[in-house]
């Protein structure tokens, strides 16, 4: 019988770490339902010592986890493991994940400690971590970088405190593969009480090295990969959840383990992620991507036709992708609609929550004929975002005006705290005059860092997907707007953005 191999899901963590990707309680309520729905071992809410926000997340999301560990971040310090300790203590099953630097590089110039010293801080911190509970993870961070000899040693050390996964991180993406797995290889055969406990990876994406090394790692001996969905994460990003999930499914003939991920919900989750964090997935994206199953060149076209082994290793349908169409239209009633979000494994907070979506779907189905699927996450995604962020901003109205060799203009009308205000704006096209507007009325100040669009569907009635990124004092935001009317989708996801600004989150971010 092969090996399971745990799947640590660290999304809402170190995924929430990428600039502009901060989540809602209720977002990462949402996420962690559906990760739950996709079977991953262990959810990784949050870093609960790190804002009040944050944990009062990871609080929510132990409160209705049932099936998953519910796992919260710790620095090796009692404050901290405290905090963790009451944040995941309604979870059915829950983990305190600790951690301390153990690279030279660290130990000298970050934390001031000697390599002494940070070995009595990790037993401490384990063995204070204990008095919580039974399953306790440690970290030795810039493990990638740190000296063999003394990672031995405080590894060895938090084991026999009662460590019960020891998770080893490439902090920086420096490693690379044939490097990574001997490292896991030889602290497994070194250290002499390593078989007590899981060994686990934690790999970045700088060198674009994470999944591989990952995998490296999983062909040495380690039995758990901390991952994210859509690869998102610090700086380059983590390894990605589909892509180990799928490397490990898909080549069976040479991995000695497999995961109990429910792989036909990879592509909602996908879509989730990108939806709440206003990061959107590349075409040519491993699984997820539009395009990874699209064939263009003529021979491959040929051959997947006559044998789709040809040219696809995995099936579409097992990732998720699929074709339905939801034939709904303004007629439908209200139980079908709910009926099809269930099946999309959406889940809303209340009945009023409903009858919004459900109000925003008819608006839809009167500006298109055909409702698919990726239309209802956006719509969902959107209503939840004006939700979650107590809307200090709410699109109203708009027009906007375009006539080659006239300069185009705009005229808004939005409300700010309930109340009713209308501006207009030249630009240098119809979107530039809508912000234009927008910010005559916000006078927010923010530097616009990126705008991109992305279409939903396919064809020209499909909904386009706005994703704006602000920056203002050092806080990014990502806002996020879809309608079928391009430039009314970019003044709801400037407003989206705005909401954000509007509502502080302050957030220590912890790097691993």
């Amino acid at each position: 019988m092969k090996d399971r191999l745990i799947i640590f899901d660290t999304t809402m963590r170190d995924g929430e770490q990428s600039p502009g990707a901060s989540m809602t309680r209720e977002e990462k309520l949402r996420i962690a339902r559906h990760l739950e729905r996709m079977r991953v071992d262990v959810i990784e809410a949050g870093f609960p010592a790190s804002s009040p926000g944050d944990f009062d997340a990871v609080r929510a999301v132990a409160g209705i986890i049932k099936d998953s560990i519910v796992c919260g971040l710790a620095r090796a310090n009692d404050r901290d493991i405290s905090r963790a300790a009451e944040a995941v203590k309604p979870a059915k099953q829950s983990r305190i994940h600790i951690f301390i630097a153990t690279s030279p590089i660290h130990m000298e110039r970050k934390l001031r400690l000697t390599p002494d010293q940070v070995l009595t801080e990790a037993v401490n911190a384990t063995r204070f971590a204990r008095r919580f509970t039974e399953d306790v993870e440690f970290s030795p961070e810039d493990a990638g970088r740190s000296e063999p000899d003394f990672l031995c040693r405080v590894l060895e050390a938090v084991i026999r405190e009662g460590a019960k996964t020891i998770n080893i991180p490439d902090t920086v993406g420096y490693t690379v593969p044939e490097q990574f797995g001997v490292l896991i290889r030889t602290l497994r055969e070194r250290i002499p009480n390593s078989d007590k406990v899981i060994w686990s990876v934690h790999c970045h994406n700088d060198l674009g090295l994470a999944v591989a090394n990952s995998l490296a790692a999983v062909m040495n001996g380690a039995r758990q990969v901390e991952c994210t969905v859509n690869g998102l994460g610090e700086r380059a990003g983590n390894a990605s959840l589909e892509e180990v999930v799928m490397a490990v499914r898909t080549r069976q003939d040479i991995f000695p383990c497999d995961t109990r991920i429910d792989t036909t919900q990879i592509v909602p989750a996908s879509r989730l992620v990108s939806g709440i964090t206003g990061f959107p997935v590349q075409p040519n994206k491993a699984i997820v991507g539009a395009n990874a199953f699209a064939h263009e060149a003529g021979i491959h076209q040929d051959g997947v036709l006559k044998s789709r082994e040809t040219y696809e290793i995995m099936r579409a349908e097992d990732v998720g992708w699929a074709q339905n169409k939801l034939v709904l239209g303004k007629h439908s009633g209200r139980n079908a609609f709910r009926q099809r979000l269930k099946e999309l494994g959406i889940e809303l907070d209340s009945e009023e929550a409903v009858n919004a979506a459900f109000m925003r779907f008819k608006e839809l189905a009167d500006k298109k004929h055909e409702i698919f699927d990726e239309d209802l996450q956006a719509l969902v995604t959107d209503e939840s975002h004006a939700h979650d962020q107590g809307e200090h901003y709410r699109f109203v109205s708009l027009t906007a005006h375009t006539e080659t060799g006239e300069m185009p203009y705009a005229r808004i009308v939005i409300t700010a705290e309930g109340k009713e205000s209308r501006a207009e704006a030249q630009g240098s096209g119809p979107v530039d005059a809508t912000l234009k507007a927008i910010e005559s009325i916000a006078a927010s100040g923010a530097e616009l860092q990126l705008y991109s669009v992305n279409a939903i569907t396919t064809g020209t009635e499909s909904q386009g997907e706005v994703t704006v990124r602000l920056q203002k004092g050092g806080r990014i935001v990502n806002g996020l707007g879809a309608d079928t009317d391009i430039v009314v989708a970019s003044a709801k996801a400037y407003l989206s953005a705005l909401n954000k600004l509007h509502s502080k989150i302050e957030r220590i971010n912890p790097q691993m």
